[in-house]
């Protein structure tokens, strides 16, 4: 039983020894992701802070954006500004000879326009006999001038205000598309910064599983050594054990022996006592007979008595060896049992120190997972990123056609404007002209010479509206993303009908 205890015990020595180095091992691994979680966990608050603050800026912006379409930060509209002034120019560069080209024609159709206007309105008046008629006439035209003139007053104050949204929603829309410029900006730096990481973090790694593979052979050859000795040191333990059994039995055998000696002894001892006292009374019995063999026997009496007294010193002192002996063998038992309590010691300390060391590699099994689970989460955020960024690149590019049809809308609907003011302008120069008799009475006589023969003047007059009315059809011709083209068309149209019920 002794031997099996201690080829057990140093079985779990050598597993202790093997459990030892492979947790020197796994907190050189360990050690090494330290630094990239630290590198991680600040690219992922990078990415956190740019998305909290960008989307607390897009909310802010809606919330409170000012009457006129700007921000209150300044920083992002003088970017903005920045940014839209080369798109601008290059714009109004391209626009200005287009509108230099449409105000030339629209200048001539104009002039045309009215000089086919003043025709007609001087024909109508000379047809008037009497200069009553030809007042109300004139008053009759103002008053439909003067209806017309409001009714385009009132289209212009919607598309003014049409105009003051447009341009509010245009500078909200560059504010967004400079917010999401800078975010894409940040956002690709950011991913430069987590692609340097993640190829350092490459290199890092193989530098650091180069080193552990050498480390883990040195490891492994130092183990190998160790676990040989341990073999040898183990055969030794063996031979001693099987030595230390065998001399055992031998002083088992020799304790045995010398009992079964001693007690033969004390018998032939007790029979040669029994023996003498015999004959101690058969010479007491004799000595009254023999008186004569008296001495002999006294002399041989006192030799046998010499002789026991000297085997009984012999006897005691083989018994104190004897006695000596077994204290001896008392102590070798001892120091036998306090050996093995001492190994029992040692067994119960390689226990703990097991149990300790399966409590770590629990924990650090539970901290690999843990490590685990935050490389999948910081990979969903990458992928979450990467989305929301490709749906911000879309979204920008809708934005930027929106952008564009918007703008071809306002330019569109200042054209009009322009047009329609000039128009206007036009018209009270029109009224003014009527209003004034004396151009009035001067206009009469000239237009007679003009009439080659009053039979045609009919036609002729039917003629110059159907011009008029196709200037004003060319002039107020509705575009197709105008809104009010249709209500400037009826209003064209009014003056015509006007003219040729009275031609």
């Amino acid at each position: 039983r002794h031997v099996f205890f201690s080829t057990k015990s140093h079985q779990k020595i050598a597993f202790f020894l093997i459990m030892f180095f492979c947790i020197s091992l796994l907190c050189l691994v360990a050690e090494a992701p330290l630094s990239q979680c630290d590198m991680a966990e600040e690219l992922s608050r990078q990415l956190e802070d740019i998305l909290s603050t960008y989307c607390r800026e897009s909310m802010s912006d809606d919330a409170s954006s000012l009457p006129n379409g700007q921000s209150h930060s300044l920083e992002l509209n003088g970017l903005t500004r920045e940014l839209d002034k080369p798109a601008e120019g290059k714009v109004n560069g391209a626009n200005n000879g287009v509108e230099k080209e449409q105000k030339k024609t629209q200048d001539k159709k104009k002039v045309k326009g009215l000089g086919k206007e003043i025709t007609l309105l001087m024909q109508t008046l000379n047809t008037l006999s009497t200069p009553e008629e030809k007042l109300a006439g004139l008053c009759k035209k103002y008053a439909e001038l003067l209806e017309e003139h409001r009714n385009t007053q009132k289209q212009m104050r919607v598309l003014q205000k049409k105009q003051n949204q447009l341009v509010q929603e245009k500078d909200n829309l560059r504010n967004e598309h400079s917010k999401a410029i800078l975010a894409r900006s940040k956002l690709e730096s950011l991913c430069r910064e987590l692609q340097r990481h993640n190829r350092t973090l490459k290199e890092e790694g193989m530098q650091r599983t180069r080193l552990e593979e050498e480390k883990r052979k040195e490891v492994t050859s130092h183990f190998q050594v160790t676990l040989n000795d341990i073999q040898a040191q183990m055969e030794q333990h063996n031979e001693r054990n099987a030595s230390l059994r065998q001399e055992n039995t031998e002083l088992a055998e020799k304790l045995k022996k010398l009992y079964e000696q001693y007690k033969l002894r004390e018998e032939h001892i007790d029979k040669v006592v029994k023996h003498k006292d015999l004959q101690q009374q058969l010479v007491d019995a004799k000595l009254h007979q023999a008186q004569e063999l008296l001495k002999e026997s006294e002399e041989r009496h006192d030799r046998e008595k010499e002789f026991l007294l000297k085997e009984a010193v012999e006897s005691q002192r083989m018994c104190e060896l004897m006695k000596q002996q077994e204290v001896h063998l008392k102590q070798q038992l001892s120091l036998y049992t306090e050996k093995f309590e001492e190994f029992q010691t040692t067994l119960s300390k390689s226990n703990e120190v097991f149990t300790t060391f399966k409590q770590e590699m629990e924990k650090m099994t539970k901290k690999i997972k843990k490590l685990e689970k935050e490389t999948a989460m910081y990979r969903s955020r990458w992928e979450s990123s990467n989305k929301a960024l490709l749906e911000m690149a879309e979204e920008k590019s809708v934005r930027d056609h929106d952008f564009e049809a918007l703008q071809g809308k306002v330019q569109r609907l200042e054209k009009l404007r322009r047009a329609l003011k000039v128009e206007r302008n036009e018209l009270n120069k029109k009224v003014q002209n009527l209003s004034d008799p004396h151009s009035g009475t001067a206009g009469a006589p000239t237009s007679d010479p003009g009439t080659d023969s009053p039979s045609p003047q009919p036609a002729r007059r039917g003629k110059g509206s159907a011009h008029r009315c196709t200037g004003m059809k060319q002039r107020c011709s509705p575009s197709p993303l105008s809104p009010s083209a249709s209500s400037h068309q009826t209003i064209s149209r009014q003056p015509a009908s006007h003219y040729s019920s009275a031609g």
